[in-house]
């Protein structure tokens, strides 16, 4: 078994594996620790109580962050027509209808958000393979699909940080909050958003507690454990300002 690097294993002596941190003192340790040469993604985790398996137990939604992600967002719209002028006016990287299906198709991924014009749906469906396991097909749950009349607002929507969010296969959520180099107020005011959100697509087949257990950590660094008490509380504090 490789043994770990000094400095991973020194960043994890600053963690207590058993403690469960209040929220401002977790995102204080957890830029503390990203040490990394580059700018660290940090990232929230939550242990869900659902099991995806029900179609009334699967969690999927977006939300803006009020700070956003921290990176420049490439977005593609498959659009024709005056739709795909309109999005090539809102400042999409990549507009096209039929050529640009069949790059897709040809392993063209380039692009972080991928949004269609609703009737272009029919022809775009056929890449569901390609792009669903990525987390890259258009779906109009997470207003990805959408009329002409709303092209611009989607692809402001996608450049100013929306990030979309679904359990994974086991029933954990994994979702970006920025990056390391974020203050703690912004990371605070992304996390108490991303919870919020969560919390109020809470679905109807929902049993118990819905999360479990969260943690954010940054792309090198170690996981924090979050209060959950504090964390659930979020959404409640936002709701009232």
């Amino acid at each position: 078994m490789a043994k770990e690097p000094k400095r991973i294993a020194g960043l994890r002596e600053q963690v207590d594996k058993d403690k469960a941190y209040a929220l401002a003192e977790a995102i204080s340790i957890v830029k503390k620790c990203a040490t990394a040469k580059f700018d660290e993604t940090v990232e929230l985790h939550m242990k869900t109580g659902l099991d995806g398996r029900h179609a009334d137990q699967q969690l999927r939604g977006s939300v803006i962050l009020p700070n956003g992600i921290g990176k420049d967002v490439r977005v593609l719209v498959f659009a024709e027509g005056e739709a795909a002028t309109i999005a090539q006016s809102a400042g999409a990287d990549i507009v096209g209808s039929d050529d640009l299906i069949k790059q897709v198709q040809g392993g063209m991924y380039d692009f972080d958000v991928a949004i269609a014009q609703r009737e272009m749906m029919g022809k775009v469906g056929a890449l569901g393979r390609a792009l669903g396991p990525r987390g890259l097909m258009p779906n109009p749950r997470n207003n990805t699909v959408v009329g002409a009349e709303d092209i611009a607002r989607a692809v402001n929507e996608a450049k100013s940080g929306r990030v979309d969010f679904r359990i994974d296969r086991t029933n954990v959520l994994h979702v970006i909050l920025g990056k390391a180099s974020f203050s703690e107020e912004q990371l605070m005011g992304n996390l108490r958003a991303m919870v919020d959100e969560i919390q109020r697509n809470r679905p109807t087949g929902a049993k118990g507690d819905l999360i479990r257990t969260a943690s954010i950590t940054s792309t090198m660094g170690p996981g924090v454990r979050l209060d959950l008490l504090e964390l659930k509380g979020t959404a409640v504090a936002n709701a009232r300002d």
